[in-house]
């Protein structure tokens, strides 16, 4: 039933639907018993050979919402997505997911691989009968009106598309754990494609299992890939996640920085190195 119907309106429904045999009769029962400001806008389903009693009372219990609240974590990957999708009962895992990956988007003359990167976390209101292509559709138009204002500038500024600061948008997301950091892992990145050397995100490895690894090993790390950025200069073919909204804003605003590498060290937080030297005596502190 849509929010606003007329009981006549939902009396030729459940006609046309075989729920009840007259639309004038149910609309007479609803009438004569003051049930219309009881009958909730929902989605319903009737077991067969109902009375009009027991159609109304149906009713007045209320049914299915016609939309559901999906919520998409920042740095959700296009599969994790379609996972939530489907277990709110929305659209099926893999149709979403094969969506994805055949629909591009065009953002300023630069052609998109696909949707990851671009189906941007938050809480949505979805109607139960949208498809996989309008679900995504929702992602993509917050994706568009997040961007900065001035993102075809700030591109240009940096020297790369809008697809290729999502991309580095995307590491920044996977692999920063605080805030204050995202800004100088974008820089750091920056730096090393400038100067083309490899970008050694380990995040670009875990994202080519088909699940998430919470540890590569170093046979890992020679996986034959092109998102493995071990082996391969230059970004990965797309996004390894859909970024949220600080790590978008890192990447369009990286950090002036002169790092070239960053470790682990605990608690959340990296440790940044100009050199090799640096980085090496930073990896014996705290990786042994």
């Amino acid at each position: 039933m849509r929010p606003g119907s007329s009981i006549s309106q939902i009396g030729a429904q459940l006609k046309a639907e075989g729920v009840v045999s007259s639309a004038r009769l149910f609309s007479l029962y609803v009438q004569a018993r003051h049930l219309a400001p009881q009958i909730q806008a929902a989605e319903y389903t009737f077991p067969a050979h109902l009375s009009l009693r027991e159609v109304t009372d149906v009713l007045r219990q209320g049914g299915r919402a016609p939309a559901v609240w999906l919520t998409i974590p920042e740095g959700f990957t296009a599969r994790e997505i379609a996972q939530r999708v489907a277990g709110a009962g929305l659209s099926d895992a893999r149709t979403f997911l094969q969506m994805t990956r055949s629909v591009d988007l065009r953002i300023d003359g630069a052609v998109t691989r696909g949707l990851e990167g671009y189906l941007f976390p938050d809480t949505y209101l979805v109607p139960r009968h949208d498809d996989a292509r309008a679900i995504a559709g929702l992602m993509t138009a917050q994706f568009l009106a997040e961007l900065p204002r001035d993102h075809a500038a700030l591109a240009k500024r940096l020297g790369f598309t809008v697809p290729q600061i999502v991309t580095i948008a995307s590491m920044v997301e996977r692999e920063a754990k605080v805030d204050d950091e995202r800004a100088m892992m974008a820089g750091v990145y920056y730096n090393r494609l400038r100067i083309g050397m490899p970008l050694e995100v380990d995040a670009t490895i875990e994202y080519a299992f088909p699940r998430h690894k919470k540890l590569l090993t170093f046979a890992d790390l020679k996986l034959e890939t092109p998102y493995n950025t071990y082996l391969h200069g230059g970004l990965p073919p797309t996004p390894i996640a859909n970024p949220g909204r600080k790590s978008l804003l890192a990447a369009f605003h990286p950090a002036t920085v002169d790092y070239l590498y960053y470790v682990y060290r605990g608690g959340g937080r990296h440790q940044f190195s100009r050199t090799l030297e640096e980085q090496e005596a930073a990896e014996r502190k705290y990786l042994h």
